[in-house]
């Protein structure tokens, strides 16, 4: 018996049984030989992070457009975050950690530059319409590694399409990452809209403050608690009635007074019109994009569609070079 195997062991010795065992997973699209040491999904979070669309979220828009400040969260952080968050739950419900890490680390993959604003420009302009956690799984299927895809299992590939507010995942461990990634935007987006000066602790109702706790640590520590002593030997996940609703209350006054106050998001316009340039620039020559997308033309995608990839791939920082080699003059430098 390898070390794999041994693991594999472990996992239905001492794991719930409404977990997913890494033995019984459906497998991948395209069979692979096993690894003698990591289960698949320890592979599948391994291929996560050294991929190329993991690296690119750390100069991605969480809130903030492309903030300067040292401690503003970034695409990347909010990924770290969930993925600690989900890993505290899955260890005290007895789950599979390895496939909440996965599933936690790639949920984001695809989004756009400037975050949410640039997902609504590419839906806007884009035929094929988009949607970021539809876009996480392209970039796993198809556009990693010149178009092989990272080949993941269906257990992680299912989390990362369902970890939406109306998904569905088919795992308790996808449903772990699912209220997490709700839980861990909340919490460190107020923080940092605290930092910004855009909210404070007063802009809270006290009802909600007495119930959840009187600051971003002690409102995260009762979610937490909450999510793990509500679905306890369960075969499902879930937050109390209370709790849930005393979030979704948060969710909306984060929404008044953070996502759609006009302070934090006075520069989505130029984000969102500079994004659409881009896409109507590339259409019309396609051939600028870099060699990975026009292999994918090639290979029958369509065009549209390319562009639209080439564009989610993109930083805020690289989106505005891009535009700023494109549309704006240079200086003439030779005196």
């Amino acid at each position: 018996m390898n070390i794999r195997e041994q693991a594999e062991e472990r996992e239905f010795q001492y794991l719930s049984r409404y977990a997913s065992h890494s033995r019984e997973s459906k497998g991948r699209e395209r069979v692979e030989e096993e690894c003698d040491i990591r289960t698949v999904y320890q592979r599948d979070r391994d291929r996560i992070i050294h991929s190329k669309a993991f690296r690119r979220l750390k100069d991605k828009t969480q809130v903030f457009l492309a903030a300067q400040g040292d401690h503003y969260r970034t695409r990347l952080t909010h990924t770290l975050e969930v993925s600690q968050t989900a890993r505290t739950i899955a260890k005290a419900l007895e789950l599979n950690e390895d496939l909440v890490e996965a599933i936690a680390l790639g949920h984001d993959l695809g989004h756009t530059p400037f975050g949410h604003a640039g997902e609504a420009a590419l839906n806007e302009i884009c035929p094929e319409g988009f949607a970021h956690f539809k876009q996480s799984v392209r970039v796993v299927e198809r556009l990693e590694k010149n178009g092989e895809g990272l080949n993941l299992t269906w257990e992680v590939r299912d989390g990362m399409l369902n970890h939406r507010t109306s998904g569905t995942p088919h795992t308790l461990e996808g449903q772990v990452v699912r209220l997490c990634d709700k839980i861990s935007y909340i919490h460190h987006d107020m923080d940092d809209a605290q930092r910004a000066g855009i909210i404070t602790e007063d802009d809270i109702p006290v009802t909600l403050r007495m119930l959840l706790g009187y600051t971003t640590r002690e409102r995260l520590n009762t979610f937490v608690h909450d999510i793990i002593e509500s679905s306890m030997e369960k075969n499902h996940i879930e937050m109390s009635s209370e709790i849930y609703e005393a979030m979704m209350d948060l969710r909306k006054i984060m929404f008044q007074n953070v996502y759609d106050h006009p302070e934090a998001k006075k520069e989505e316009k130029k984000a969102i019109k500079m994004l659409k340039k881009l896409y109507t620039y590339y259409i019309e020559n396609p051939d600028e994009m870099s060699a990975e997308y026009r292999q994918l033309m090639k290979k029958g995608e369509s065009k549209t569609q390319v562009v639209c990839d080439y564009l989610a791939g993109m930083t805020d920082q690289y989106s505005m070079a891009k535009f700023r080699k494109i549309y704006i003059p240079k200086a003439w430098e030779v005196y």
